[in-house]
This record gives structure tokens, C-alpha cells and sequence, in this order.
């Protein structure tokens, strides 16, 4: 019997350390795996922050929102740089830091520049920061190139998409051109407007009802018309896309994605050397309907002469 009870008690001591140490490892297992667990729970809750690669420094905006005098609010450099702050500006432009782009939010509301019954949160350039005064002509020419998405875009009653633009020149008149013929202010046609149009990118440029005219005939806005429009044939959607707008003495050029092009030059673009020109970007949105509105995200905006 003391044999039987010396053999089982080292039997027994070495049964109970082995389910000991299994229920450590056990415990061990489970807290490693629970650990694991929270630190992949805190990188999807660490999202990186994004920002936009755009220099506002030769840019100012116009927002849709009226001032204390009734007029569209405009944010000049320097200014411009903290609009991240600026509580007017928030609604209306704003940095989506998880997509790292800038938001041009616009609707319709009384905000309306002169000449047009449509709203904007838009960029317009300044070549001296702060002075609308110092332009550029196609002799002079100019780059100016973005990455861009629509974010988000109201129907109408008809069921399609309300149209955006996204991207212009605007001509200008000099102080002396301007009082040659009589305007009282410095506003010339744009020679180009470039659309987010359903889905797709559509292009608008000016024509010459006379192509004999001269200055000062050709100076008047009226002297300028439509063309007929040009529409690429990818379909962007709401994805990413590029633009480039390429422009040299008696030449216009247009690129998207880097794939398809449209060249605009001859008599018309010639004597458009004329007038004084800025670029503009961001969403000029085009309705007036009830409840409409456009979201627009700019990721990269880059301009050059």
C-alpha cells in the first residue's frame, strides 16, 4: 500500500503542473489575441490625415453668401490661407482631410456676381495677390492644370444631373479699353468655360459674329458668341480626373487625363489676343432650381505663366 501511494503521489503532482502551465498557456493565448485585436481596432480608427496640394497665395474666393453690403463675400490673400477658420467660409469651402481635397460647396442663393443669375464658390486668379488690376494675355500665355471630382450634384425635374463649371478664363478689359468704350466696368466675355455636364466634359469658347471687326468693335462683349460646344468622349463620372489648360499666343489647349485633347486656334483665338485674361476654378453652379446644389472637390490645382 505504501508502495502503491509513493508511486501515484509524484503521478499526481506531475498531472497537476501540466493542466497548470496548459491553463497559463491558455490564458496567455487568449490575452495575446485579445491585444492583437485592439491594436488593429486603433490603426482602422488612426485614419492618416490628407491634405490638398493647392497654394492659395495667388487666389481669391467668392463664396455664396452675401457680405454686410449685400455683395458676394470674397476672401483675398492672405486671408485666403486660413479659410479653414473663417466660419463664413466653412459651409461653403472647406478641406476634406480623409480624401485630401478642398470642397467648393455652392447653391442658389441672392450671392450672385454681376451678369449672371447663377451662385459660386469660386476661385478667381490673382496674378499679384490682393489685385484684380495685373493679368495676362495668350501672347504672355499660361498653364494651369487640376486634379478634380464632383463630390455630389442635385437632379433636376427632369431627372438629370444640374450642370457645374469647374474651370474658366475670363477676359478683362484694361482701364483704358474699358473707357474707350464707354463700360463702367472692366468685365469681358469668357473665352472659355469648361463643364461637368452629366457625367461628362463639355467645353464652351467664344466666336466672332464679324471676323473683320476691329478694336474698338471687338472689344464689346455683344461682338462675341457662342460656338457650339465640344464634348469629350470619356465619361468621368464622379471618379478622379485631370484637366490641363495649355495656352499660348493664338492657341488654346485642352487635355483630360492626359488622353484626349481639344486644340482651339485660328481667327478667333487670334484676335482674342486682345484682352487681359485670368484663370478661375472650383464650382459655378448652374441652376436656380429649389434645394439644387453642387459639391466639388479639388485635390491639386496648379498655375503657372
Amino acid at each position: 500500500m505504501k508502495n502503491i501511494q509513493r508511486n501515484i503521489l509524484p503521478f499526481l503532482l506531475i498531472v497537476f503542473l501540466f493542466v497548470n502551465a496548459t491553463s497559463h498557456s491558455q490564458d496567455s493565448s487568449v490575452t495575446d489575441a485579445n491585444v492583437k485585436k485592439e491594436k488593429k481596432k486603433k490603426k482602422k480608427k488612426r485614419k492618416k490625415t490628407k491634405l490638398p496640394k493647392i497654394d492659395l497665395s495667388h487666389w481669391k474666393v467668392t463664396l455664396p453668401v452675401t457680405n454686410d453690403e449685400g455683395k458676394p463675400y470674397e476672401i483675398e490673400p492672405p486671408e485666403i490661407l486660413q479659410f479653414a477658420s473663417n466660419e463664413v467660409a466653412k459651409p461653403y469651402m472647406y478641406i476634406d482631410s480623409t480624401k485630401g481635397a478642398i470642397v467648393f460647396h455652392a447653391m442658389p442663393t441672392e450671392s450672385k456676381t454681376r451678369n449672371t443669375k447663377y451662385t459660386r464658390s469660386e476661385l478667381r486668379e490673382q496674378m499679384v495677390p490682393g489685385d484684380n488690376s495685373v493679368n495676362w494675355t495668350f501672347k504672355d500665355g499660361g498653364n494651369l492644370k487640376g486634379k478634380i471630382a464632383i463630390d455630389k450634384v442635385s437632379r433636376g425635374n427632369d431627372g438629370k444631373y444640374h450642370r457645374v463649371i469647374i474651370m474658366q478664363i475670363h477676359g478683362r478689359l484694361t482701364n483704358e479699353q474699358r473707357d474707350l468704350i464707354g463700360e463702367d466696368d472692366n468685365n469681358a466675355p469668357p473665352i472659355l468655360k469648361i463643364y461637368w455636364d452629366k457625367g461628362k466634359i463639355r467645353v464652351k469658347t467664344k466666336v466672332l459674329k464679324n471676323l473683320n471687326a476691329v478694336e474698338p468693335e471687338i472689344l464689346h462683349e455683344d461682338a462675341w458668341d457662342d460656338d457650339d460646344g465640344f464634348n469629350f468622349e470619356q465619361e468621368v463620372g464622379f471618379k478622379k480626373f485631370t484637366l490641363e489648360i495649355k495656352v499660348t499666343d493664338g492657341k488654346m489647349l485642352i487635355i483630360l487625363n492626359n488622353n484626349e485633347y481639344k486644340s482651339y486656334e485660328g481667327i478667333h483665338i487670334k484676335k482674342w489676343g486682345i484682352f487681359e485674361n485670368y484663370f478661375k476654378a472650383g464650382n459655378y453652379f448652374q441652376s436656380r432650381d429649389a434645394g439644387a446644389y453642387a459639391k466639388v472637390r479639388f485635390y491639386e490645382l496648379e498655375v503657372s505663366h
